[in-house]
């Protein structure tokens, strides 16, 4: 846990390579159980700012100690522009932090979101890194921006059908992945620590796209999705039951 907070619980089922809550085995994806993890604790984090009627970012700093999160947080802040602002903001902005094999990340995202269609534009992205000593820049950022491109698909679009236990989605046309024209602007900073040994690039910032994704979708429309990936149809169905639920309020 990365936050300061007291009365923590973690629950986990299951375990990595099958079991648990799967029928088949399973392999590594881009840092295995991270991802799911994190997108469980940043969305929890995102949803405690909302009910505080605090701006997301200045919950996060509020309740962090670590050094090197409180510098990668403000500086992807300063770079992308953030306005403080309590969510849902309308604006459809949303932040994630994590600290991955002691490397540390922070992102924000802008999107935009058609409430009648229920597609998802990433319109740009920022993230800030500290994986210590910076070696090689230019292969950093590429890596970073890597990340991001291959995190927008398992986020939207990237779903795996079944047939009692035949995979349906053997090509291209049902599982679909990014593409050039879904691209967003990245930003990447990288914060230099010339006081750590390197650490690692490659997996990080993927980490974090789905509760990056998730924050800026409810800060965009109030509605918050707990299932992967964000398709057209779940971001319908969790806008209208939304819309409905406050109808029935009042």
């Amino acid at each position: 846990m990365i936050y300061d907070v007291p009365h923590l619980r973690t629950l986990a089922t299951g375990s990595f390579g099958g079991g648990g809550p799967h029928p088949f085995p399973t392999g590594a994806w881009r840092g295995p159980g991270s991802n799911t993890n994190i997108f469980a604790r940043e969305s929890h984090i995102d949803i405690m700012a909302a009910r505080a009627g605090m701006d997301p970012v200045e919950f996060r700093l509020k309740n962090l100690s670590n050094p090197r999160l409180i510098r990668v947080l403000k500086a992807a802040a300063g770079r992308f522009g953030w306005t403080p602002a309590k969510g849902p903001s309308g604006r459809g902005h949303g932040a994630a932090l994590l600290d991955y094999l002691n490397t540390c990340v922070a992102a924000m995202a802008e999107i935009a979101v058609d409430k009648v269609s229920g597609q998802v534009r990433v319109k740009r992205v920022t993230v800030a890194q500290d994986l210590g000593q910076v070696v090689n820049p230019e292969d950093t950022r590429a890596q970073m921006e890597g990340c991001i491109i291959m995190g927008l698909s398992s986020v939207l679009t990237e779903e795996i059908h079944f047939d009692g236990g035949a995979v349906k989605d053997r090509n291209f046309d049902s599982y679909e992945i990014t593409r050039f024209s879904w691209v967003p602007d990245i930003q990447t900073v990288l914060v230099d620590n010339a006081d750590l040994a390197p650490q690692g690039c490659g997996e990080p910032v993927i980490t974090g796209v789905a509760a990056l994704l998730g924050n800026a979708l409810f800060d965009a429309t109030g509605a918050r999705l707990f299932r992967l990936p964000m398709t057209p149809e779940r971001v319908k169905e969790a806008v209208a039951a939304l819309a409905a639920g406050q109808a029935r309020r009042t």
